[in-house]
């Protein structure tokens, strides 16, 4: 047992910090809303109805859906773009998909290698694109699912003004659900450049995500070892 929360203690404690601020979110927002009902003389939700309403879910799925694009597009932009120096990054001149041999797939594979990196067609090349497929997945599950609370939310509001609800094509090209998006969009995009840049100059000691301290800036990690 020790040595399996050895093995797996990045996962197991990012999942813990993830359950724990999930919570936490769950908390303070049912806090905030009842605050705000009870400023409207109305009477408060419990915990189960705050957690399983459209307030709720467009707040948690707007934030899923820019987490996952943001670690979709950079999957994807690492294939084919390098960054001289950065360890997020490979080094000029491996850009694209890599030989057979470098990706140990087909008469390349190991005995260890997973066994669909072993065959050839269609489950290869799905296997291949694997980890960008379910990225992209998830972004969109979590955008549809931010646009379906979103909408009923937006139609709750209009009914408290007198308003018609609107539909789910109405809500999608509003002002108020791209504001909502692209705040989410933005910062993700400056938070992987940033970390792109800084890790060319900057360094810890200790990090799978910084080069060697006495590496060159020009160098990434995998030209260093």
């Amino acid at each position: 047992m020790r040595r399996r929360l050895r093995d797996n203690g990045l996962s197991i404690a990012f999942l813990t910090i993830f359950l724990l601020t999930l919570a936490g979110q769950s908390l303070v927002g049912l806090a905030f809303t009842n605050e705000q009902l009870e400023q409207h003389q109305q009477p408060a939700v419990g915990y189960l109805d705050f957690i399983t309403s459209s307030d709720f879910l467009v707040d948690v799925a707007e934030n899923w859906q820019s987490e996952f694009l943001q670690f979709f597009l950079f999957i994807l932009a690492t294939i084919w773009l390098v960054q001289r120096g950065s360890p997020e990054s490979k080094k000029p001149g491996d850009e694209g998909i890599g030989e057979e041999a470098d990706q140990l797939i087909g008469g390349h594979a190991r005995s260890d290698s997973p066994a669909w990196a072993r065959l050839r067609g269609i489950r290869l090349w799905i296997y291949s694109n694997s980890l960008l497929m379910v990225m992209g997945s998830i972004f969109l599950l979590s955008w549809f699912a931010q646009s379906l609370a979103g909408r009923i939310v937006a139609s709750e509001e209009n009914a408290e003004h007198g308003y018609p609800p609107v539909t789910w094509l109405e809500y999608i090209v509003s002002p108020e659900f791209w504001n909502r998006t692209l705040q989410n969009w933005q910062s993700e995009f400056l938070a992987v450049g940033a970390m792109v840049v800084f890790s060319i100059y900057l360094r810890q000691r200790g990090s799978s995500e910084s080069k060697p301290v006495g590496a060159p800036h020009s160098e990434s990690s995998i030209e260093s070892e």
